[in-house]
């Protein structure tokens, strides 16, 4: 396992995990980011990872993407 912000451009992985408190767990799987689920790094811009999830683009800042276990 290996955290989100990892992953390579392009690189389609499956969440293994999510780590962090509820609020923000629930604030992820809101956006789509939820155990089991398909995640596609699309790009990254000054920091921040553009994310594919659920058929929608998501950006993520890396400290949310280091949460997020692939």
């Amino acid at each position: 396992m290996m955290p989100l912000a990892m992953a390579g451009i392009g690189d389609c992985n499956t969440i293994k995990k999510i780590t962090g408190q509820d609020e923000l767990r629930r604030h992820l799987a809101e956006l789509g980011f939820v155990v089991g689920e398909e995640v596609r790094v699309v790009s990254e811009l000054g920091g921040n990872l553009i994310l594919s999830v659920k058929d929608s683009r998501v950006a993520l800042d890396k400290s949310m993407a280091m949460r997020i276990m692939v």
